[in-house]
């Protein structure tokens, strides 16, 4: 029996190391630019809905938290059954992986956002800059296992955070802060991958 589990240990060891050294191939670029779209819509309703966001806090947080939740929602739902299609044997280990690398990331932008509404909700302007430098380190983590260019999305979104946090003041709790960042950031990703994807097809 000890022999057997030392095997079937050493079967999963091995199976964890192929994953970490193949491309995710999970992340499909439709999906992923139609939550950039999401994002533009998103910025589109707090527009028209929430003109002045800082005395309406609670409602901002719930556009935005909602778009997160429901764009996380389809880009798992379809990594799930790419990941099923391409990966095969080895879905379970690459789909472990690909959320071991972002939901760092996630839960630390989670509890920064618990952390200044409960506690400092005067610096709650910083929550769009925040999230999306949060974001940033969630696809640099995972950029060793992605496509090369994908660093660039990662540049792209600590760029912008870093951006909204110089606005220094309720200004960046403007609907295209997020909007813009967001919806051009995930169409980025988008066509990162959607290229790969046409060259990996010609090299073979």
């Amino acid at each position: 029996m000890n022999d057997l589990n030392k095997a079937l240990g050493d079967i999963g060891s091995i199976r964890r190391q192929m994953a970490r050294s193949t491309e995710f191939r999970g992340y499909g670029p439709a999906t992923l630019a139609g939550t950039g779209v999401l994002a533009i819509a998103a910025a589109a309703a707090q527009e028209f809905l929430l003109p002045d966001p800082a005395s309406h806090i609670g409602a901002y947080l719930g556009i935005w938290i909602s778009t997160a939740i429901l764009s996380a929602s389809f880009i798992g739902a379809e990594m799930y059954a790419r990941t099923r299609r391409i990966h095969s044997g080895m879905a379970d280990e690459m789909i472990r992986m690909a959320v071991e690398q972002f939901l760092p990331s996630v839960v630390a932008g989670a509890l920064v956002t618990l952390v200044l509404a409960r506690f400092v909700p005067v610096s709650l302007w910083m929550l769009p800059g925040i999230w999306q430098v949060v974001f940033s380190l969630g696809v640099f983590s995972s950029c060793r296992f992605l496509p090369r260019p994908m660093a660039a999305a990662g540049v792209w979104y600590l760029l912008t955070g870093l951006a909204c946090l110089a606005l220094a003041d309720n200004r960046a709790l403007s609907p295209w802060a997020m909007g813009i960042p967001y919806g051009a950031g995930q169409v980025l990703v988008a066509a990162i991958l959607f290229f790969a994807a046409r060259e990996g097809s010609d090299e073979n």
